[in-house]
């Protein structure tokens, strides 16, 4: 039972769930963009279709997040698990711009169900044990596992994209097959796994919890939008947010693109991209879990603003490098920086947040990256058809970078913790044992 568990076991129940939710992210990576294509998919069709998956995150991402705090965080995740299922089946069967377009949208169902409900049943969950648990060190341990997953599912599935097991089915359909597998035992992992007990103050529970919790999304959505407003911290990490999303579809979507441009065929794209997939992913592992040492050393804030242009400097490295080793260099350097920014942007996030409505702010970040990120996808992948692919990625890295000045309104509030002692959640390395 839930009661015998200490922060440890819920730690690695944590990291294991991250696995499974990550792992069929890491095998669609190398055939995400090029599958369509290979099908006959024009690139701006894809990116269109494509946008639907942020544009109903959109609509959804603060709702689902509100519910959650309401109904509890695995009532959630069970409900993304079919909801990903789903759109991977249609993934799989598409065809046409339409059935691509239903299938990212009902990704958007997923990820808007998916946002925020893991990590703040880890938050709470530990914080009920121990109010002195040191969850910035869990979330760079889960930024680690969220690398190594996907990178390893992006070497499987470049892996079968060129072994080709069965002839009569095209090649770059076999990842997604492997990553539907994935998913079902991804649910069955969340029913075994995650047992919740201490919910927010605002939980409802019973036969009527689902009802009333539905009941309870707009209350919990206006104490969020409250406490947004309250809060330039959080109002200023939202931004951050808004421009990555704008930015991110150039190393998400156009990489890949960007190598068919120098390999000879798209199964050939498919595998090059699958093993820098997986190499710029285990790097990002390792970006994030050195995360809380930097901070600790330099402040989280100070490397927010350095990593965010970081970023955004390998991203236009990408395109303005002709050579296939050049953009996988670049490609690299992208996702060490891309995992550290991560952990700490999370870490500076759940540190001015209230538990009681943490699912939600969460849902507010990812609703910011999401819907950003859908406009991003068409306007980056028109520019890219009509102009180059090198000239999208430019005009992406510099909007990526453009974030980093506003993590400074965080540098007061951080001045402001750190003397009050006790009440913040200091940057400890990830190899401490206190878990």
């Amino acid at each position: 039972m839930v009661e015998q568990l200490g922060v440890r076991s819920i730690l690695r129940r944590f990291l294991v769930l991250t696995g499974l939710r990550w792992l069929p992210l890491g095998l669609l990576a190398p055939v995400l963009v090029l599958l369509p294509l290979d099908r006959g998919l024009r690139l701006s069709d894809v990116g269109f279709a494509l946008a639907f998956q942020g544009f109903v995150v959109l609509a959804l991402e603060v709702p689902t997040g509100g519910l959650a705090d309401s109904i509890g965080r695995r009532r959630m995740l069970l409900a993304a698990s079919v909801a990903s299922v789903v759109s991977l089946t249609v993934f799989a069967l598409a065809q046409n711009v339409v059935a691509l377009a239903c299938a990212a949208a009902l990704l958007g169902v997923y990820r808007a169900l998916d946002s925020g409900p893991l990590e703040s049943w880890y938050v709470d969950e530990s914080q009920a044990r121990d109010p002195q648990a040191q969850i910035d060190v869990g979330i760079g341990r889960q930024n680690t596992v969220m690398g190594l997953s996907i990178g390893l599912g992006a070497l499987a599935g470049a892996a079968v994209v060129t072994w080709r097991p069965v002839p009569a089915i095209e090649p770059m359909l076999f990842p997604v097959l492997l990553a539907l597998g994935v998913q079902v035992v991804g649910a069955v992992g969340v029913w075994v796994l995650m047992e919740e007990r201490h919910l927010p103050d605002s939980a409802v529970t019973g036969a009527s919890g689902i009802r009333d919790g539905v009941r309870e999304v707009p209350r919990t959505i206006s104490a969020s939008a409250r406490l947004l407003r309250a809060s330039p911290v959080l109002l200023a990490l939202s931004g951050v947010e808004l421009l990555w999303g704008l930015g991110a579809p150039t190393f998400e979507n156009l990489f890949s693109v960007r190598l068919s441009e120098v390999t000879v065929t798209p199964e050939a794209a498919a595998a090059m991209t699958g093993t820098a997939v997986a190499v710029g992913w285990l790097a990002s592992s390792a970006g994030a879990a050195a995360t809380p040492r930097m901070a600790r050393r330099w402040g989280a804030v100070e490397i927010s603003v350095l990593l965010r242009v970081l970023q955004g400097a390998a991203v236009v490295a990408m395109g303005l490098f002709a050579g296939v080793v050049g953009v996988l260099a670049a490609y690299v350097a992208c996702y060490v920086v891309h995992g550290a920014s991560g952990a700490a942007h999370m870490t500076l996030l759940h540190r001015h947040t209230a538990g009681g409505v943490r699912s939600t702010m969460v849902s507010i970040n990812s609703m910011m990256a999401q819907g950003a990120g859908a406009v991003g996808a068409i306007g980056l992948s028109v520019l890219a058809e009509r102009v180059s692919v090198s000239a999208a990625m430019i005009v992406g890295g510099v909007v990526l970078a453009a974030g980093a000045p506003l993590y400074l309104f965080a540098r007061a509030a951080e001045r402001e913790r750190a003397a009050s002692g006790p009440a913040e959640l200091p940057v400890r390395d990830a190899t401490d044992e206190h878990q």
